[in-house]
């Protein structure tokens, strides 16, 4: 197995002829979120990922194996729920409302300037469809937002922050499954 252990963010600096020769992988999200992970490359290469604990990657990044050979990572399509607004009976704002009220849920989204994308999930489907927003199950990539404690645009779940003062979001952290713990 070919061991890769370093990440090049959207193959920053690379000659475009050398991403043209390299391999590729197709990630699902839930596995571009593990810093850990085994995946076959296009050329038939079994790979072991041993990234830096909380390395996000995303389509478009290159992993460098320990031979020097680049993988390109592309997203896979996935099952998501794709979310618009209905343009008789609501507007784009519905879309930021939406946006909000799952964000207060830590839920993974992606934001597009006319849609959002989440996992697929029948209660908040349910939900979203309660606001009047038009909600579809399709296969696409995923590619959720980092939040705003991410550092350098490939980190994820560094909640180190604090608010002081003591408020509660009405939820409860534990059932999340993410493993840390807020200061609030």
């Amino acid at each position: 197995m070919l061991q890769a252990s370093k990440l090049i963010a959207q193959g920053q600096g690379l000659a475009s002829a050398l991403l043209k020769r390299a391999s590729t992988v197709e990630l699902d999200w839930d596995v571009r979120q593990k810093s850990r992970f085994d995946a076959t490359d296009s050329a038939g290469r079994a790979l072991g990922v041993f990234l830096p604990r909380g390395t996000v990657v995303r389509g478009g990044d290159v992993l460098v194996a320990e031979d020097g050979s680049l993988v390109r990572v592309s997203a896979a399509p996935q099952s998501v729920l794709k979310i618009t607004h209905c343009p008789q009976h609501g507007t784009p704002y519905d879309l930021i409302r939406a946006a909000y009220h799952l964000g207060n849920r830590h839920v993974p989204i992606e934001l597009k300037p006319d849609h959002l994308k989440i996992e697929p999930d029948h209660v908040l489907a349910d939900m979203l469809r309660a606001m009047h927003l038009i909600v579809h199950t399709v296969d696409e990539a995923f590619e959720p937002e980092n939040g705003a404690y991410a550092s350098g645009g490939h980190a994820h779940g560094g909640h180190g922050h604090s608010h002081g003062g003591n408020h509660d979001h009405g939820h409860d952290h534990d059932h999340h499954g993410h493993g840390h713990h807020h200061d609030h």
